[in-house]
């Protein structure tokens, strides 16, 4: 371009009417008239003259622009102005170059038992909890238990003054004994009157009477009789005993309370049975087939017991039972599990992480879970071939156990899958091993 104004400053200074060709220039040929002003004109060619004189600058850099913009599209390296692949995009987003080794961790696909199971949260509930409390009113004289031990069966926990009732049993017998006697006494008249009848000593009708006096003295007795039976129960619960074996709370009523039968003072202790213990916990409506199925097959389901955490195994029983209805507010149906409790690691109302085992899926084409990865298609994973590339794989997966999870396809047992470092890899991105599990 430089040459081409050197040109145009040296038409000016010869001066003189001369024409001009640009051969470069887009004028196609045309020329560019420049008059040197001693030229004898008009003074209208004059006039014409002096504004071409002053337009002729500005045409010349008109015309140079457009040469230069012409050089630099003609002489513009062609990658520059081609726009970059989607592949390429990414990899320029990430940094890397098609050359480029990306340090990866790889795991080794392996056969092994997966065990199909259904996690949950369970609350601990015991076969068995007793509320004790006073039938009959009276003293509280004696509170023969520890609170927290374990009672068995039949021991004495608390005595009530019996006094009361051991008069009223007294009285009762009394009572009966009176009756008893007018019985008897009863009886025999009947007996001397049937035989005066059969003299003719007395009126048949007198004798019938006796008979209707015997039915109500014996009717005097029964109920004579039920009273001594009330009063000697009421004596019994004086004595109250534990009614099952199990591990008793705290005492809520102190040794001199006056204990009203029916009232909130009759509460005296709680019992639970704590051995075995069951855990209650619900599943999903979905999940309910595959454990009706074991079930009618007459598999006993395994079911484990973790702690809050979920690290820690508290104890291992069976599934004991399924509830009749699904609930429709949560759209879960609730299971029991009976477990032994040997240690007594259960404890009533606690929550506990529940793994109920369905069935084992065995020698599985197991993968560990750190290489499945998921994208818009589904899950897929990196798989390490020979010549150090990876190529990227779509799997289908299964039931997991821990780490693992089973890869239904997709994946065969010894190949090796890339288990970190997955994010900066792209299918035939070449790969070298920095650990492997």
């Amino acid at each position: 371009m430089r040459p081409l104004v050197l040109a145009a400053l040296h038409l000016r200074a010869a001066g003189g009417g001369s024409r001009v060709a640009w051969p470069d220039a887009p004028t196609h040929g045309k020329s560019i008239v420049m008059n040197d002003a001693s030229s004898t004109m008009s003074p209208a060619s004059s006039s014409a003259r002096n504004a071409l004189r002053k337009r002729w600058p500005l045409a010349v850099l008109v015309v140079v622009l457009a040469i230069g913009i012409v050089a630099w599209i003609f002489h513009k390296p062609a990658e520059s102005i081609t726009a970059p692949s989607d592949e390429g995009s990414r990899r320029a987003g990430r940094g890397l170059r098609d050359t480029d080794v990306v340090p990866v961790g790889v795991a080794t696909v392996v056969n092994q038992d997966i065990k199909v199971t259904e996690n949950a949260l369970g609350t601990v509930t015991p076969l068995a909890t007793v509320t004790i409390q006073a039938q009959v009113s009276g003293q509280l004289t004696q509170v023969a238990f520890v609170e927290g031990q374990r009672v068995k069966k039949g021991d004495l926990l608390v005595q009530i003054d019996p006094r009361p009732y051991e008069a009223a049993l007294a009285q009762a017998e009394g009572q009966l004994a009176k009756d008893q006697a007018a019985l008897q006494e009863a009886q025999m008249d009947l007996v001397r009157y049937d035989e005066l009848v059969q003299k003719k000593s007395i009126m048949r009708q007198q004798a019938e009477d006796q008979k209707w006096i015997v039915q109500q003295d014996i009717a005097a007795v029964r109920v004579d009789q039920a009273q001594v039976d009330t009063a000697r129960i009421n004596l019994g619960y004086c004595r109250i005993v534990s009614p099952t074996d199990g591990r008793i709370g705290l005492r809520l009523v102190d040794p001199g309370n006056i204990i009203q039968a029916g009232s909130g003072t009759a509460n005296l202790a709680v019992i639970t049975r704590m051995q075995p213990m069951t855990v209650v916990f619900a599943l999903p409506e979905d999940d309910l087939p595959a454990v009706l199925t074991r079930q009618r097959a007459g598999a006993k389901l395994q079911v484990q017991a973790y702690d809050r955490s979920g690290t820690r195994l508290l104890d291992t029983g069976t599934l004991l039972a399924i509830d009749s209805q699904i609930n429709t507010s949560t759209g879960t149906v609730n299971l029991k599990a009976l477990f032994p409790n040997a240690n007594e690691s259960l404890f009533p109302n606690q929550f506990v992480n529940v793994v109920l085992r369905i069935d084992v899926l065995t020698g599985a084409v197991a993968v560990p879970s750190a290489a499945i990865q998921r994208g818009s298609k589904g899950t897929f994973t990196y798989v390490v071939k020979t010549d150090k590339t990876v190529a990227m794989r779509p799997v289908k997966i299964g039931p997991a156990e821990g780490t693992m999870v089973a890869a239904l396809s997709g994946l065969e047992a010894g190949e090796r899958v890339v288990t970190d470092g997955a994010d900066k890899l792209r299918d035939g991105t070449k790969v070298s091993v920095a650990a492997e599990n």
